[in-house]
């Protein structure tokens, strides 16, 4: 049964995995050994490392898409492990983020992908038979699953089964019993007591004479004799279970025995045990990651200390093929694999949740205890705390507060969100994140502000957006809030003219003299961003960064800026996409010149990059519409003469099941389909070739 405070449970899981992720990254092998950790860092408290904004992780890459399979195949019936092996294929961009690609003879998710791509399905992509022992047993099999036992609160054994269909994608072995024993340690986490009944759920998951269970029990009867020193049982495990045992990149039995050791002399304790974790060495992020799940499901959100909770804010970057799905909002995830997990275990979701999960949108209420929505303020000295509140509340349990503390005339801090990133913002180019933005043009902004003014003249808010390309605050009309009640401060996102909006909020100001300086707080009690997006994109406006043209995300390839246009050269299929997810009926403009190939089209729809429809130059004197569904299929082809080193003006219209290809004002398909019904859009071509893009233009609708 799912349990009562399952939503925010679930939202403690997955802040957990991530601190542990955040802290152990930085210290990762080969260059941050064990002896390195201790003698530089020694006994870890807290982040040894300060980051600007935290890059993607495929320990979080993996748990974030690897559920989209429930979305896509597995929606009525139990998942497979090729459903699995579908979304690999669908969300991850080839070469480029979501996974390690250290190479498909080292990196075992490398060669997953490779096989996968051969036509090899899962769980035989994955198996000992094609990729051998020593590459099925690495870590893999069991950093990817954390989402698994989060769906099945207290179910040990589903999660276990499910973990292993999702694991054997791409390992095989203690890989699968890796997946099998973490999984169900998170579930049972959920109505544990204890730190030993976690770990004798996840035993019963996995064959007693398995080298995973001896690890497990040798870790389990070490500390049984040394209780209080956990470096002893780190020394125990290089002896016995080390690296120089267990061969390849990062093998699953060495980093089991961390995690088992962390477990154990963690105590409960978060903080402690994903210390412990990173401390250990061998693969930190991983194992810490793991363990940071577990506990935070084990001790809820009252378990995780503010020092490691506050640098989270609510928010990271992912790295798969959709840059809108990359921008990670935490209470926004959260529910939306609680409603997953109710699904799964065939109970009805309270209405409350079902009304607060709104795809496509940005709704941020505050509910959730804690949650911030990854809001930040510009000016730490005149908005020193920014915090979650239930002080005053509008809808649900709270609200954020920004306490601004004398301001006076002259003095400024911008109270904003984020709806799309920069590579200056990031300390690294770790797993190449891109970013397609979360609104646009002509969309609504609204929200539910109450201040509570202490001293001072009545302070303003200005709303505003940030242009991307100039760096320019484009100020709208400046209100003046009502003191003690709630207002309505309602907006329109203004046209950009091409460039990214990368900042959203309000100035806060005031004309308080130096006599009565304004002091007092700000609630935030709700944001909502909806509507219809319409806006274009100038190329000259663009950037390359993360191996992408903002703000697109491409596969396979080369893409680049050449004179204001956006040049693409393929030496096979290629695409690139950008947009909402989740838009609906939508008009996408471009002007396409071919310059060499016969394929050039326009991208609509797109669940991926293998579930979209084309529209364009499909061969000499042909247009098509064609159907990619893990294979193309041309629904129709009509005569069009078309030349290379021509420019040709294309709209694509989206509405409800028809399509409706228009090139240089002409008429020239339609064609219905009902095969998707929301995505992104984008470019691609099915062969070699080339061509030159400019004048983007798209109006899009969210799905209903």
């Amino acid at each position: 049964m799912i349990p009562k405070n399952y939503v925010e449970t679930v939202y403690a899981g997955f802040i957990g995995m991530n601190i542990g992720i955040r802290l152990g990254a930085p210290i990762e092998p080969v260059a941050w050994t064990y002896e390195r950790i201790r003698d530089v860092y020694g006994d870890i408290r807290d982040y040894v490392k300060s980051y600007n904004t935290f890059a993607a992780d495929d320990d979080a890459n993996g748990p974030v898409f690897f559920i989209r399979a429930l979305y896509d195949d597995a929606v009525d019936r139990e998942l497979e492990p090729e459903d699995v092996g579908r979304a690999w294929l669908n969300y991850a961009r080839e070469g480029i983020g979501m996974f390690w690609w250290g190479g498909e003879d080292i990196s075992t998710e490398h060669r997953a992908y490779v096989n996968l791509r051969k036509g090899i399905p899962a769980p035989r992509s994955g198996s000992i038979e094609v990729n051998g022992t020593e590459m099925a047993e690495q870590i893999g099999g069991q950093i990817f699953i954390d989402s698994w036992g989060l769906l099945f609160p207290g179910q040990v054994e589903k999660a276990a089964d499910y973990a292993e269909k999702a694991a054997s994608v791409s390992h095989d072995g203690n890989g699968l019993y890796g997946a099998r024993f973490m999984a169900a340690c998170i579930a049972k986490a959920f109505d544990a007591s204890s730190m030993d009944e976690i770990m004798a759920a996840g035993l019963r998951m996995i064959p007693e004479d398995s080298t995973y269970a001896r690890v497990v029990h040798a870790v389990i009867n070490f500390h049984r004799e040394n209780p209080s020193d956990f470096r002893a049982c780190r020394q125990y495990l290089e002896d016995h279970w080390g690296y120089d045992k267990y061969t390849g990149v990062c093998h699953i039995i060495p980093n089991a025995g961390v995690c088992v050791l962390a477990l154990l002399y963690g105590e409960g304790d978060f903080a402690r045990t994903v210390e412990i974790a990173s401390m250990c060495g061998w693969d930190t992020d991983c194992n810490a990651g793991n363990v940071g799940t577990i506990l935070g499901v084990f001790g809820g959100l009252d378990g995780i200390p503010e020092h490691y909770r506050k640098p989270i804010n609510d928010f990271i970057v992912a790295s798969s093929v959709s840059g809108y799905l990359n921008l990670v909002d935490f209470p926004t995830f959260a529910r939306e694999l609680a409603l997953l997990g109710y699904r799964l275990n065939g109970e009805k979701a309270p209405e409350e949740l079902i009304q607060r999960v709104k795809p496509g949108e940005i709704y941020f209420d505050f509910d959730l205890p804690g949650s911030t929505h990854g809001f930040r303020t510009s000016n730490l000295f005149k908005t020193p705390i920014v915090r979650h509140s239930n002080k005053h509340v509008c809808d649900g349990r709270g609200s954020l507060e920004v306490v601004f503390d004398r301001l006076v005339e002259g003095d400024n801090s911008k109270i904003y969100y984020k709806p799309f990133y920069r590579r200056e913002e990031f300390n690294d180019e770790k797993y190449k994140p891109t970013f397609a933005p979360m609104a646009y043009s002509s969309q609504t902004v609204s929200a539910k502000i109450y201040v509570d003014q202490w001293e001072g003249e009545p302070i303003t808010l200005t709303p505003y957006v940030r242009n991307t390309h100039t760096r320019e605050d484009l100020r709208l009309v400046t209100i003046t809030p009502v003191g003690g009640q709630w207002n309505d401060i309602i907006f329109d996102l203004p046209d950009t003219e091409g460039a990214m909006i990368d900042e959203i909020g309000w100035i806060l100001e005031s004309r308080s003299p130096l006599l009565n300086r304004a002091l007092g707080s700000l609630f935030i009690g709700q944001f909502c961003i909806t509507g219809t997006a319409d806006y274009t994109i100038d190329f000259a406006k663009q950037v390359k960064e993360f191996a992408s043209i903002t703000p697109f995300s491409h596969h396979r390839g080369k893409w680049e800026l050449a004179g204001g246009t956006l040049h693409c050269t393929a030496d096979g299929d290629c695409s690139s996409y950008s947009g909402n997810y989740y838009a609906g009926d939508m008009v996408v403009e471009a002007t396409i010149k071919p310059i060499s190939g016969a394929s050039h089209c326009l991208i609509t729809r797109a669940n991926g990059i293998m579930r979209h429809y084309l529209a364009g130059f499909d061969g000499p004197g042909t247009v098509s519409f064609i159907r990619q569904d893990f294979g193309h299929e041309r629904l129709i082809s009509v005569r069009y003469d078309w030349e290379h080193g021509k420019e040709y003006r294309f709209k694509l219209v989206a509405e409800k099941d028809m399509f409706t290809l228009y090139i240089n004002g002409d008429n020239v398909l339609e064609c219905k389909d009902a095969s998707f019904d929301h995505g992104m859009f984008g470019f691609g071509c099915l062969e070699q070739g080339e061509n030159e893009i400019s004048d983007v233009r798209v109006h899009a609708e969210m799905k209903p």
